[in-house]
């Protein structure tokens, strides 16, 4: 009997408790005293490998330096001198250059004509679409400013994007 006189007043109580409980996503993240704030600006990985790949030191990077790094790179890779590289050497020369076996650009999007064998004309062909995206100005050079990518709001210490 307590129980059925007791329901009534759980009715009214629980949409007034869950009305007044701030909700996850209306509380801001703070980070702790003494944590770094939230990263706001990240780098693709061959967006860092391209920043690698200015040969003069003048924070700048032009798309031949960006081909004589990618050439010098592919070389290192391709060690028996083949001129290609399958799907293993190249999440080899992926893991030594852009920092993960599996970063972009894949081996399988790299591979223009899906022989199981990326050229370094291929490579070349990749690497130069995404210089393009990421010169923003389409003035031929990269500076850090254009490789830099920025989240608005940044990322949460669990790396959800808010």
């Amino acid at each position: 009997m307590r129980l059925l006189l007791a329901l009534p007043l759980l009715a009214f109580a629980l949409p007034a408790a869950a009305q007044t409980a701030p909700q996850a996503a209306d509380v801001p993240y703070v980070t702790p005293l003494g944590q770094p704030p939230i990263s706001t600006m990240v780098v693709e990985p061959v967006a860092m490998m391209l920043a690698a790949c200015d040969a003069d030191g003048d924070a700048r990077v032009t798309r031949d330096e960006a081909r004589a790094c990618l050439a010098r790179s592919f070389a290192s890779t391709d060690t028996a001198g083949a001129g290609s590289l399958g799907y293993i050497a190249y999440s080899d020369w992926a893991e030594r250059y852009l920092g993960d076996r599996n970063a972009l650009p894949s081996p399988f999007e790299t591979d223009i004509d899906h022989d199981n064998r990326i050229t370094l004309a291929e490579m070349t062909a990749k690497i130069d679409t995404i210089f393009d995206r990421l010169d923003r100005d389409r003035d031929g050079i990269l500076v850090r400013a254009e490789l830099l990518t920025i989240r608005p709001g940044g990322f949460d210490r669990q790396r959800k994007r808010r």
